[in-house]
């Protein structure tokens, strides 16, 4: 018996509104450390205000806010903060092109992404939230400087730096992707100036062992990290140069290979290449080639596209251990910035030497065989892979690998070389030539040299009247008010440091300020970051894989040097989530397939958009919009609402069944089982698996069934006892994923505490188990048959019961299985 319909219809931009108002009145996601509850710190990067949200951001959010409510309906005490990577060389651009300041467009970007942030209904602590560009955040950069500076970890040289023309600002190496400024695309160039460096080489090896605390990290992600860290086992070598009493010192991973070296080749950094060249004949012609290839794109050379050019600069090296003269040459594939910036090339073993030997006809020289006996014909390309030493006088004969440590140990004894470890990582450029950033916490002065500003006059504040230009040398160059002052220790006259801090120094540490953000005599508080850190769960895109990631990571077992925190990797747990795309292609504006979230908002509601983009794919997988995908999920909140509306009544205890009605025993168990499974499933999809899109799919299986019974539910007490029990469950694990509808239906189902302060639900084990499971069947890889067996049956036997089945000899053509691989005890190959 059907009770009567309430028809009201999901308006869900006015059950938003209200419940976002009741959690901001009642300050429900405001959170204090409390020792006696577990707690859970989960945390998306934060967003760079650049005027609106976007899918990604959306995306991102939606994933951190389900994990948040998931786990505090657990029970945990959760830490869900958010904030501002508000400087950067955007905002400044923008007061260029707009002709307002870069704090006004940054500021007026923030209210509105906040005001949009608020709509999606996300559980943020907004007491918590940061701002990088405000002077009470940026002190704190400025106070980590000065102490990386007392301990020598900060350091100001001259190098040759990596600049790019349209940013006119200097760049990490690793804000140089394939030759090219990771924001605007132009080509680095490289140039030689005064800049302050942050000494992250100190802390290398520890960089990479730390990846063994990392299990919680994806693969491919560890592996961006280890090659960019890049470390390298091997020796290096001096060559002494003929005729002089300078010697040439390389770097080499493979020194049982030195014997085959037939010539030196420089990269046209190395320092000694005027030297080489100086008194040549083609002395100009010489230095104007070498002037030239350091102005190369990187692109060409780190890809290795560019054709291999190189010049003989007259003079050669001896081989100490062969006793070998062979030639020095200067070439435009050996980069400065790895090894020596120098290089014995053994044509043989080496393809890039070889395809170099063979363009300037230099001699190869095969001294590594796989049998140790020479090759019988030409060498038509290097043969890289270790094997036995020939033509190596004294150390022929024996394995790569066993020669590699005698000849390191010769070279050492004999006082030209020794074993030795290098890395690629280089240390971190942090001076930028631009305005919106932090002031560097430096004073010159003619008289006491390089001074830190004193502590207690942090913070070095960012004067407001500037006058912004696009060129080169920073705006605070002409700030005389700024670069004016007396030096805090002779009291002379001196001037400020003008170049600003790389705003990823903000982001380095950002996660330590969210514990105690209100903290005025430290960066934070270290008895709240004990109880906070580390971050168990952290999300956000694997293009911060090196920049982001490495420099955080840097930068907390810094923090734990200076005694602030215990912790040695601040993300144990990382997920890298998948772009958005549109029309095969990431959403950006340039192609003009951006779709903007405020629209999709207006027409269908944030709890329907938070279902789309986690329901479409695993948070780790690329997410393609659909505008029928948005449709699908609106109308299911809309069926879930209406089946509400429908048996609202027995909440109200109308239409309750006579007693002495029977119910039918197999639906209410089919229902309590599905009841119990879905709990399941969804906890493990949640807590474990992080597949929130299958999560989102058992629970729409789940409402299905109760459609499918509920007429023969309503029709006896305990049936609908059961209805009432499984709706309300269904609210319960509906809730992180559409919090505003499931707030609304759990109050009028008679609820006076919020699912915000209520518990997820438990499942009874027994209950939860499927009895039957589906055997996927695949014939040589290709999916031929589907079955279903018992649970029982099929955990003891899945091979035996599908060899078993007369429609699987069928399809092997009664053939005899070669092998048979079983694979997580729901599929079987089958291999013929």
């Amino acid at each position: 018996m059907i009770g009567k319909v309430m028809k009201e219809e999901y308006r869900f931009s006015k059950i938003e509104k209200k419940w976002q108002a009741i959690w901001k009145d009642k300050e429900i996601f405001k959170i204090f450390e409390d020792p006696s509850r577990p707690k859970f710190y989960c945390l998306e990067m934060y967003p760079y205000p650049s005027g609106r949200i976007h899918m990604g951001h959306v995306r991102n959010y939606a994933i951190g806010d389900v994990i948040s409510r998931f786990k505090n309906m657990r029970g945990f005490n959760v830490l869900h903060p958010i904030g501002w990577d508000a400087l950067g060389l955007p905002a400044e651009n923008a007061a260029i092109e707009r002709g307002i300041h870069p704090q006004e467009w940054t500021l007026g970007n923030i209210a509105y992404m906040k005001k949009q942030l608020k709509r999606m209904g996300f559980s943020y602590d907004w007491s918590r939230e940061v701002n990088t560009c405000l002077p009470e955040y940026y002190q704190w950069c400025q106070w980590i400087f000065l102490k990386l500076f007392e301990k020598g970890l900060a350091f100001r040289q001259k190098s040759r730096v990596n600049w790019c023309p349209k940013c006119c600002t200097v760049l990490a190496n690793e804000q140089v992707i394939s030759g090219l400024c990771w924001r605007c695309d132009s080509i680095v160039k490289q140039k030689v100036m005064e800049q302050w460096f942050l000494k992250i080489t100190d802390y290398t090896e520890e960089l990479l062992n730390g990846h063994e605390q990392l299990k919680n990290w994806p693969e491919h992600v560890l592996a961006m990290q280890r090659n960019w860290i890049g470390k390298s086992t091997g020796a290096h070598i001096t060559f002494p140069v003929k005729g002089s009493e300078k010697k040439i010192e390389v770097f080499t991973t493979r020194v049982d290979t030195i014997f085959g070296a037939t010539f030196l080749v420089l990269s046209p950094e190395h320092p000694m290449c005027a030297e080489l060249l100086a008194g040549s004949a083609e002395e100009d012609k010489h230095l104007e080639w070498i002037n030239r290839k350091i102005e190369e794109q990187k692109l060409m050379r780190e890809e290795g596209e560019a054709e291999k050019e190189g010049i003989d600069t007259g003079k050669k090296a001896v081989n100490l251990f062969s006793g070998e003269e062979i030639p020095i040459w200067i070439a435009n594939y050996i980069l400065m910035e790895y090894g020596t910036g120098a290089v014995m090339a053994v044509p043989a073993h080496d393809q890039r030497d070889f395809e170099f030997a063979k363009t300037y006809s230099l001699p190869i020289k095969e001294v590594i065989s796989p049998d140790g006996k020479p090759s019988e014909s030409e060498l038509e390309q290097a043969a890289e892979a270790y094997g036995f030493v020939i033509n190596s006088g004294d150390f022929s004969g024996r394995p790569s690998k066993e020669a590699m440590e005698e000849m390191a140990h010769f070279a050492e004894k004999k006082g030209f070389g020794q074993k030795s470890t290098l890395f690629r990582l280089r240390d971190w450029g942090i001076s930028r030539q631009r305005y919106w950033g932090t002031p560097i916490p430096i004073i010159y002065c003619t008289k006491c040299g390089i001074v830190g500003v004193p502590f207690e006059n942090l913070p070095v504040m960012l004067p407001h009247d500037v006058k912004f230009h696009r060129g080169e040398g920073s705006p605070l160059e002409k700030v005389e008010k700024f670069v004016k002052t007396k030096c805090p220790k002779c009291g002379g006259d001196a001037k400020r440091e003008t170049d600003t801090m790389d705003t990823f120094i903000d982001s380095s540490w950002y996660y330590f300020r969210y514990c105690s953000p209100q903290e005025e005599k430290l960066p934070f508080r270290p008895e709240a970051s004990d109880y906070w850190m580390p971050v168990d769960f952290y999300i956000g895109g694997v293009e911060h894989a090196i920049l982001h990631l490495i420099y955080s990571r840097f930068f907390c077992k810094v923090l734990r040097d200076l005694g602030l925190t215990k912790i040695d990797e601040p993300f144990p747990h990382y997920l890298p989530q998948g772009m958005v795309t549109k029309d095969g292609s990431a959403m950006s504006k340039s192609k003009g397939n951006v779709v903007d979230p405020d629209e999709i908002i207006q027409k269908y509601g944030a709890d329907t958009l938070r279902v789309f983009v986690l329901f479409a794919s695993p948070p780790e997988k690329e997410f393609a919009w659909d505008e029928k995908g948005i449709e699908g999920a609106f109308r299911f909140l809309n069926r879930v609402w209406f089946f509400f509306q429908e048996n609202f009544d027995l909440f109200l205890k109308e239409n309750i069944v006579d007693e002495k009605e029977k119910p039918d025993e197999q639906v209410l168990s089919r229902v309590k089982t599905k009841m119990h499974q879905t709990i399941k499933k969804v906890t493990i999809d949640i807590d474990k698996r992080f597949h929130l899109n299958t999560a989102i799919s058992s629970i729409m299986e789940y409402f299905n069934q109760l459609k499918a019974d509920r007429e023969v539910l309503r029709n006896s007490k305990d049936g609908q006892a059961l209805l009432m029990e499984s709706m309300q469950k269904l609210i319960l694990l509906l809730y992180p994923f559409a919090p505003h509808m499931c707030e609304e239906l759990w109050e009028k189902t008679g609820n006076s505490k919020m699912l915000a302060e209520t518990f997820w639900p438990s499942f009874d084990p027994e209950s939860a188990i499927e009895e039957k499971m589906t055997i996927v069947v695949q014939i040589n890889g290709k999916l031929r048959d589907k079955f279903e067996v018992e649970r029982g049956i099929a955990e003891k036997d899945v091979k035996g019961q599908a060899l078993n089945l007369e429609r699987i000899r069928t399809i092997m053509d009664n053939k005899p299985a070669r092998k048979v691989i079983y694979i997580k005890d729901k599929l079987v190959n089958i291999v013929l």
